[in-house]
C-alpha cells in the first residue's frame, strides 16, 4: 500500500459539506428543515447568519492543541472549541452568541456573548491559524469556551432577520447509544488539603468540559462526586483532575454507582396532600409505565413540545393500547421536560374539577412532578418509568392562594407519597460484558461471573479463530475489578469490554426495616435492596430511614 492510500480513500469515498449537509442538518438541528436557516444551512452558504455547531472543547497548551508559532497558554487553563461551521464564515473579532444546551426562545437565559479571539485549522499535533472560515469546514475557535459546557449553538448577533419563522434553534446535545448513553459509575473526591478546595472545584469544572460523558455533581452533604462510564474513564478522569486540570492531591473514597428509583405496582390509596395555607388540596396516585415506553421517551421518541395533543394520544394509542382519554391526557415527561422517563398525567374530569383553575396551576404542578422526579423519596436518586395520574384537585378562587410557592413543594409532596405506597424499588445498572477467551478456559471463567451475580447469555466461537466470545449481564455494583481478576485467573488470556445495558430492579424490600445489616459483611441476596438504600442514605448525609413525616399529611398517616 502506498502511504497516500487512506488519504485518497477519503478522498474519493467521504462526502462533500455541500453533498453530506442535509443528513447533519436533519439529525443535528432541532428546529424544522423547513426554515430560510435550515435552507441556508443545507446549501452551505458562506454569506448567510453564522451557524455553528461546537461539538467538543480541547484543553489548551497540550501538545494537541500547540500552536504552528511554538506559544501556548498554560496546560489546562483554557479551551478551544472544536465545531463545524454549518452557515456563514468566521473570523477574528467577531461578536457571537454562544446558546447553550438549555437554551430556547422562550428562555435565552442561557444564551451568553462573547468575542472571538482566533480561528484555527487543526493539523495534528499542530493548529494553524486562519484570517476566515467559512461553511462547510472543521475549526477551532479561542475566546468563548467560558459560555459552553459541552456542546453549544454559535450564530451571529444582530442581523436583518426579520421573519419569525427564522428563528435560530440550538443543535441537539451528542448522544453517546454505543457507549450505553448514561454514566452510572460514581466517585467521591475531596482535596487532601482542605484550603485547596477552590482548585479541585475548579479542576472538576474543566473536567466537565473536556470529557463528554463525564458529570460532576455536589451532593447535599457536601461530597464533590464525579460520574463516569467505568473504571478505565474514571482513572483517566482522576489522572488529568491530579496532574493537568489542578495540579492537586485528590483524595478518593470507593467508587459506587448511581441507582434510580421505580414503582412495580399501583399505589394502595389514592395519596392527597394540601397546601401550607390550606386552601388547595391535591390527589394522586402512581403506577409502573408500560415495558420499553421509557427508553422511549429517554430517546426522545415522543415530542411533547412540537406535537399537539391528538399526535401524542394517536402514538400511545397505536404503541401502548392506551385509551384515547388517557393518551390525550399526557401533560408533561419529567424528570427532564424533552427526555424523562416518568409520565404526568391529568386523569381527572370536567364534572368534578374546575378545569380553568387547574390549567392556572398546571405549571407548577409540572414543577413540582419534575422536582419529584428528580430526587426520587427511597435516596434522592432519580426517578425512573413511572406514571403519576392527578385525580383531583381542589383549588382556591383567588390566584394568591394557589401562587407557585404554594403548589410546588404540594405536588412533590403528593408525587413521592404516591410513589411509596406503590412498592417502590431501587433500579441498579447492568453491564453488558464481551469477553474474547481461548476455548479452553470459557468454563472457567462461568463461575467468576456468577459470583458476581452475573450471568453468561451466550458463548460462541469466533469463526476462523481458536478464540471464544462470551456475552454476559453484570450488575455495575458487582464489577469493580472484575478485570483484573479475569486477567489473573487466566494469565492474561481474556479480554473484556462493558457499556451501560440497561436498568434491573435490586432484589429485596427497600423500606423493610426488620432487615438487620451485619456490618463488614456481605448482605445475602433478598437484603441487598435495604442494603444499598442504608449506605446510600448515609453516604448522603440523610436519615437512615425514609420519614412518614415528611412525605405524608397527618390525615394521609391515619389512614395508612
Amino acid at each position: 500500500f502506498r502511504s497516500s492510500s487512506s488519504l485518497f480513500f477519503l478522498l474519493f469515498n467521504r462526502p462533500t459539506p455541500l453533498v453530506a449537509s442535509f443528513g447533519k442538518v436533519s439529525r443535528c438541528y432541532t428546529g424544522p428543515t423547513n426554515t430560510g436557516i435550515a435552507s441556508s444551512m443545507i446549501k452551505c452558504d458562506p454569506n448567510g447568519k453564522l451557524m455553528i455547531h461546537v461539538t467538543k472543547l480541547y484543553a489548551n497548551g497540550i501538545s494537541s492543541t500547540t500552536t504552528s508559532s511554538g506559544t501556548a497558554p498554560p496546560a489546562g487553563q483554557t479551551f478551544s472549541a472544536f465545531g463545524r461551521i454549518y452557515l456563514g464564515s468566521i473570523k477574528h473579532g467577531d461578536k457571537v452568541k454562544v446558546p447553550g444546551e438549555a437554551y430556547s426562545p422562550e428562555d435565552d437565559e442561557d444564551a451568553p456573548y462573547a468575542v472571538v479571539k482566533s480561528v484555527s485549522i487543526s493539523r495534528g499535533r499542530y493548529k494553524t491559524e486562519v484570517n476566515v472560515a467559512t461553511a462547510g469546514n472543521w475549526v477551532l475557535i479561542d475566546g468563548f469556551d467560558a459560555s459552553i459546557a459541552k456542546t453549544a449553538t454559535t450564530t451571529s448577533t444582530g442581523g436583518n432577520d426579520d421573519d419569525d419563522e427564522d428563528e435560530v434553534r440550538i443543535f441537539a446535545p451528542l448522544k453517546f447509544p454505543q457507549v450505553g448513553g448514561e454514566s452510572v459509575m460514581k466517585l467521591s473526591v475531596e482535596p487532601l488539603n482542605p484550603a485547596e478546595l477552590p482548585k479541585m472545584v475548579e479542576g472538576l469544572r474543566r473536567i466537565s468540559k473536556a470529557y463528554p460523558m463525564a458529570l460532576t455533581r455536589v451532593e447535599e452533604s457536601g461530597e464533590h462526586v464525579i460520574f463516569g462510564t467505568g473504571e478505565l474513564y474514571l482513572d483517566c478522569i482522576m489522572h488529568d483532575l491530579r496532574h493537568v486540570y489542578s495540579n492537586i492531591e485528590v483524595k478518593v473514597a470507593d467508587p459506587v454507582v448511581g441507582f434510580r428509583e421505580t414503582v412495580v405496582d399501583t399505589s394502595s390509596l389514592k395519596c392527597f396532600a394540601e397546601t401550607a395555607n390550606k386552601r388547595n388540596k391535591l390527589t394522586m396516585i402512581a403506577e409502573p409505565l408500560d415495558e420499553g415506553l421509557a427508553e422511549q421517551l429517554e430517546a426522545g421518541k415522543v415530542k411533547i413540545n412540537e406535537w399537539d395533543n391528538k399526535k401524542v394520544g394517536r402514538y400511545f394509542q397505536s404503541k401502548y393500547d392506551w385509551d384515547l382519554l388517557s393518551a390525550r391526557s399526557v401533560w408533561a415527561f419529567g424528570d427532564s421536560p424533552t427526555h424523562g422517563p416518568n409520565i404526568l398525567m391529568d386523569d381527572t374530569l370536567p364534572s368534578e374539577v374546575d378545569k380553568t383553575l387547574l390549567s392556572s396551576c398546571k405549571p407548577g404542578m409540572i414543577q413540582g412532578f419534575q422536582w419529584a422526579t428528580r430526587e426520587g423519596p427511597l435516596c434522592e436518586e432519580p426517578v425512573r418509568s413511572t406514571k403519576l395520574k392527578i385525580l383531583d384537585t381542589v383549588l382556591a378562587d383567588k390566584p394568591i392562594h394557589r401562587g407557585a410557592g404554594q403548589i410546588i413543594p404540594t405536588a412533590r409532596k403528593v408525587v413521592h407519597s404516591s410513589l411509596l405506597t406503590a412498592q417502590p424499588k431501587l433500579l441498579e445498572p447492568v453491564y453488558r460484558m464481551e469477553i474474547q477467551c481461548n476455548g479452553d478456559i470459557v468454563d472457567g471463567i462461568n463461575p467468576l461471573i456468577s459470583k458476581r451475580r452475573g450471568h453468561v447469555v451466550q458463548d460462541k466461537p469466533i469463526p476462523g479463530s481458536p478464540f471464544y466470545m462470551l456475552k454476559a449481564f453484570m450488575p455495575v455494583m458487582d464489577s469493580f475489578g472484575f478485570e483484573t481478576d479475569l486477567r489473573v485467573m487466566t494469565q492474561g488470556q481474556a479480554m473484556v469490554q462493558s457499556v451501560f445495558d440497561h436498568w434491573a430492579v435490586v432484589p429485596g424490600d427497600p423500606l423493610d426495616k426488620n432487615i438487620i445489616l451485619h456490618p463488614l459483611e456481605p448482605s445475602p441476596q433478598q437484603h441487598l435492596a435495604r442494603d444499598f438504600l442504608v449506605k446510600t442514605r448515609r453516604r448522603k448525609g440523610l436519615s437512615e430511614d425514609v420519614s412518614m413525616v415528611k412525605f405524608f399529611d397527618e390525615d394521609m398517616r391515619e389512614q395508612l
